[in-house]
Formats: structure tokens, sequence, C-alpha cells
């Protein structure tokens, strides 16, 4: 059975694609098409059923690209919620903190398979911070300055959609130094994460509770919206964004592990942070460049 034609497929193709927008809405079947980044983006009505259906289609005919089929109408958020390590940065910063106490292999691995969902993300937590203890406080500032970037769009997501109203908030399992810092240079009106506990210039090696897991990031969404979870457009990579992308109006996993992308809404699996504000139906001429 065809889905009827109120459905809306956003396609995004990466920068250097060597496929084409117009091979991208032929065999996605897409109609009213309009233009939202020229050569990059566009959108327009889809038989396709869901995500999955549009990316299986896009697969088949060998062609790389992003797409998200929503129902047709208003698909702006009016809350953006954002994890931070691997989704907002290129990096966990657990891991490059690990790097300055000489133990990055075993905390990076620990890292990895509480992100997949392997192991519980509280007790991984502690184990891992356990090993920070009597790392100089001053070390969190030079992790910032010499190993976090910004992944690509991140300035213009969070900016865009503050400039078009909407409410903007980092929730991380990460620590506050980071989440405040970046949250400042992305344009995030506040952020949530974290704290690691210090004792006369050094890390203790504990963490402050409660801590901030895959329920708080839920509960999180939830009072930032006001109970209702389909205004926010929620983003993330690890399998502690379950919750909060679950509920979301849009929840986007981003180059995310394979549970977390296989339960999301739609993924962002070889674009940028910008694809976010293509799937609610920006062009061009409305983004905040970075």
């Amino acid at each position: 059975m065809s889905a009827s034609l109120d459905q809306i497929a956003t396609l995004v193709l990466p920068r250097e694609s060597g496929d084409t927008l117009a091979e991208g809405a032929r065999v996605l079947g897409l109609t009213d098409i309009m233009t939202l980044s020229p050569g990059r983006a566009i959108e327009g009505s889809t038989t396709a059923h869901d995500s999955a259906d549009a990316r299986a289609i896009l697969a088949s005919a060998r062609l790389t690209g992003d797409v998200c089929v929503q129902p047709a109408g208003d698909r702006r958020r009016q809350l953006l919620v954002c994890d931070m390590d691997s989704t907002l940065i290129g990096q966990e910063c657990i891991d490059e903190l690990a790097d300055f106490a000489g133990v990055k292999g075993h905390v990076s691995e620990i890292t990895e398979r509480a992100m997949r969902g392997e192991i519980d993300f509280e007790g991984a937590l502690e184990d891992r911070v356990a090993l920070l203890k009597d790392l100089p406080v001053s070390v969190l500032q030079h992790c910032f300055d010499e190993r976090i970037r910004l992944n690509p769009g991140a300035r213009a997501l969070a900016r865009t959609m503050s400039r078009h109203g909407a409410n903007t908030l980092i929730v991380s399992g990460g620590f506050t130094f980071f989440t405040q810092r970046v949250a400042n240079s992305c344009g995030f009106a506040a952020h949530q994460a974290n704290r690691l506990i210090e004792a006369d210039g050094k890390l203790t090696g504990r963490v402050g509770y409660p801590i901030l897991g895959r329920e708080a990031k839920r509960d999180a969404l939830l009072a930032a919206c006001e109970g209702q979870p389909e205004r926010a457009l929620a983003i993330g990579d690890g399998a502690n964004d379950l919750a909060m992308i679950d509920i979301a109006g849009l929840g986007l996993a981003y180059y995310a592990k394979p549970a977390v992308a296989a339960a999301a809404h739609s993924a962002i699996t070889c674009t940028d942070l910008r694809t976010a504000l293509y799937f609610q139906g920006y062009s061009d001429a409305e983004i905040v460049d970075d």
C-alpha cells in the first residue's frame, strides 16, 4: 500500500557528492519540489512510508545522502536539545582528559561500550572519572583549547533556531566545564551536564550526584518543552540519548551507534549538522552561517 502524498521528504547531499539532487528526486518520486540549498538540499512530496524506507530507496539506487520523511505541515521545532560529545563536538571529552592522565586507551574502551549500550552509563562514568584522580584542574582548560573542536554546522544549527524563536539546550552526560564553553561558542541558551569534583586544584576522581544519564536527558527535554515533546528536536549519537530521541517530535541520530540510528526518526550519516535545519524546511537564506 502506498503512503499518501501528505508526506514530505527532505534530501541532503554531502558537499563533495558525485550524485545529483535530480537523480535523488527521481528515485524518491518527489513532486512539488522546493530547493533549500542549490545543489545540496531539496524537499518534496513523497510516497515513501518513512525515513527508513527512503534510505533503502537511495541505497538501492546507490545514491549517497541523508533523507528524512515527515508529515507535511509546520516542521519547525520550538526546542533544540543536543548531546555534546561526538555530536556538537568531534571528541569525547573524558577520553581526551584521560589522555592527559595516561589512561586514554582504557577509558576510550569503556566509553565506546557505554555509548553502544553494552554497559550501564552511570557506573561506566564513575569508573572512568575515578581514573582521572589527581589530574590538575588546569588540564581541563588545556584540553578544551587544544583538543575540542566543534562539528561543522553546530553554530549554524543553534544560532538559526534561536533566531527563529526556538529555545536551545545542551544536555550532556559529559561535564559542565565543557558544556558551558561549547554552549557559549555555539550560541545555546542553556546547558546541563555532570560535575567533576575538585579539591586543592586537582580532580578527586569523583563525579557529582545525581549523574545525568539516559533518563535525566529525557526528563530535561520534557521540562524544557513543558511536557510537549512534539515541539522538540533532539540530536545525539549514543545509547544514553535514546530516551530523549524517542520522545522528541523529531529525533535525529548523528553519526550514531547502530542501535541509536535504528531507533531514531532519521539519521545524519554523511552530511553535517546544518542538515537538521534542512530537515525542518529551513533554506540557505534563513540559516545563520557558522
